[in-house]
């Protein structure tokens, strides 16, 4: 195949003498043997998304590598000491199991240090909330993680957080990347310092878990701690590094883990892929649960942000809950104890995102307090309790399985969930109920509220291209009617514009702009399509409901709901 000048170009950059041995031959092999390969791996640079830089690993400027890295950490290092001019600057560094993870980091650690900045880097793997926890424990001015989440084994990625703990938002992300970019690879300074560097461990693992326990213990009896039976699997991830500990200190004795899942492995050589979305990652969990009768599956994806959840179901079936409905159960939880303890005034805040299920919006107008919503991913989330000092937040989630609790860690956080999870399923369990019964209960008095997810993969420069071509069609011949209802309102992100369908009128939006796209139908029903922003992948959210007048007709009403989905994914040619 004939591969663009302007690959070539880039590649000849890369077969000079500013790149190791390594990667030279590397690139040698891929232009003889994987022109294809080739192409993918330079036609663009390696991109921040939703949830950072996140790519395949290998050379190349669109692949995760010490010199796409290396760029990414020198611009991060003109920019702090741009920005926090005369003070000492600090960054925490943190890494997951994946392939690669631990020495990435130690060239991370390596740039920070040349350019004269202090470095706090863990000496073995850790959760990613860990991090977010440690950058304001720390009094650092950044923090970096290396993690892909739950992508594929060949993944890596790069996540940059700032110094209140949260991801990075606008203006620091735009200003960040206009200095990146702007660099040559001859101007990252690789030489350590490594009496900039400090090892950490311990002290911050029990700084952490202490917050973890006071935010997510309720006056839970001994005697129902110890009647909950729990599965736990870290997916071959990292939050076999502290939730054991957690639960034991919480007083969970009945723990059963996953042992053939519970060692750390980048392979990931027990599951297709390690994503707690994925109902296939749980089987093994799933499977123990039914060994042991226990009532609660958790399994958490690689840098434990992310958790699955199996509970058994009025049948006593383990069945898996999608990340809407675990959110809306812990979201109720902490409303109600807050309620209890009359924290309640008026002044406290959930928060979620634009394509998470509206449910919580009824949640919150019941219980007297703000739900405010942002764009995808938990940087919004984190920055909300920024923006809003006068305001108390108590929780926050959003449907791809992350939640939040309270504000000392400023990312999704799956270590202090699972907790939070099991101090919900003692209590219904000691109360003759379940969570699963607590979540039709939800249903009986706000609506039942069905979320379903598709995600189309397009791969590659061919993929990107066809993920673009299907936002556009979307965006200018926008759909009137899908399953026999009109649609009302088209909120274009991108455009920043709602859009009354019936009148033609036009609002404007004040979030920031993003390419998503939603679709409000008449009978409540809203579908949302947007590009993934960590991976070659276009996803179609939607929410259907109905009411519920009891709990025992919940499964005839989720029948309904569930065929009205199908319709509408068969009529929008997305199967």
């Amino acid at each position: 195949m004939d591969i663009k000048k302007e690959i070539l170009d880039k590649v000849n950059v890369w077969l000079s003498p500013l790149f190791d041995n390594q990667t030279q031959e590397a690139v040698k092999e891929m232009m003889t043997s994987s022109p294809k390969e080739l192409e993918d791996s330079f036609y663009k640079n390696l991109e921040f998304g939703t949830g950072g830089m996140r790519g395949i690993m290998g050379p190349g400027t669109n692949r995760i590598n010490k010199y796409t890295l290396g760029k990414a950490t020198q611009g991060l290092s003109n920019y702090l000491k741009k920005v926090f001019t005369g003070e000492e600057t600090k960054v925490a560094i943190a890494y997951d199991c994946r392939n690669n993870s631990d020495t990435l980091a130690k060239v991370v650690a390596d740039v920070f240090s040349a350019n004269g900045i202090k470095v706090f880097l863990f000496t073995d793997l850790r959760p990613t909330p860990e991090l977010s926890f440690a950058v304001r424990h720390l009094s650092c001015h950044a923090g970096i993680v290396l993690t892909a989440s739950h992508n594929p084994p060949e993944y890596n990625g790069y996540k940059v957080y700032w110094q209140d703990g949260g991801q990075l938002v606008p203006p620091q992300d735009g200003e960040i990347i206009s200095i990146i970019e702007a660099l040559e690879y001859d101007q990252i300074n690789f030489n350590a310092n490594e009496n900039l560097i400090e090892y950490i461990d311990n002290d911050i693992d029990k700084a952490f878990l202490g917050a973890s326990l006071g935010a997510a213990t309720f006056n839970t009896p001994q005697e129902a701690k110890d009647a909950l039976k729990v599965v736990f699997t870290p997916l071959h991830g990292t939050s076999v590094k502290l939730i054991p500990d957690l639960l034991e200190d919480a007083g969970y004795s009945n723990v059963h883990i996953v042992n053939e899942q519970a060692v750390p492995d980048g392979n990931f050589p027990t599951v297709k892929s390690p994503n707690p979305e994925e109902p296939e990652a749980l089987s093994m969990a799933i499977e123990l649960a039914n060994q042991t009768d226990a009532d609660i599956v958790v399994g958490t994806d690689p840098d434990s942000d992310r958790l699955g959840v199996a509970v058994r179901n009025s049948q006593g079936i383990m069945t898996l809950l999608n990340g809407n409905q675990t959110m809306m159960l812990m979201t109720h939880f902490l409303l109600e104890e807050w309620k209890k303890q009359g924290k309640l005034t008026g002044n406290q805040f959930i928060g979620s995102t634009i394509v998470s299920t509206p449910m919580l919006m009824e949640l919150a107008t019941d219980y007297g307090v703000q739900c405010k919503v942002g764009l995808t991913g938990f940087k919004w989330i984190a920055k909300m309790i920024v923006d809003f000092p006068e305001l108390q937040f108590i929780g926050g989630g959003e449907e791809s399985f992350g939640y939040m609790v309270g504000d000392f860690v400023r990312d999704k956080d799956a270590v202090t969930s699972t907790l939070l999870l099991c101090e919900m399923a003692a209590q219904a369990k000691a109360n003759a109920s379940s969570l699963y019964q607590e979540l039709l209960k939800l249903y009986t008095k706000y609506g039942f509220y069905k979320e379903y997810l598709i995600s189309l993969t397009k791969k590659g420069m061919d993929g990107a291209q066809e993920i673009k071509q299907m936002m556009i069609d979307l965006r200018e011949s926008p759909l009137k009617e899908i399953n026999g209802e009109r649609v009302v309102m088209v909120e274009d992100y991108q455009a920043s514009t709602a859009k009354n369908m019936f009148t033609g009128e036009e609002e404007a939006l004040t979030l920031p702009k993003s390419n998503v796209l939603i679709y409000y139908l008449e009978d409540g029903t809203k579908i949302c399509a947007r590009p993934s922003g960590t991976e070659p992948k276009i996803k179609f959210y939607f929410s259907v409901n109905d009411t519920l007048d009891k709990v025992e007709n919940a499964r005839e009403v989720e029948t309904i709901l569930d065929h009205k989905i199908r319709n509408i994914i068969e009529e929008m040619n997305l199967i």
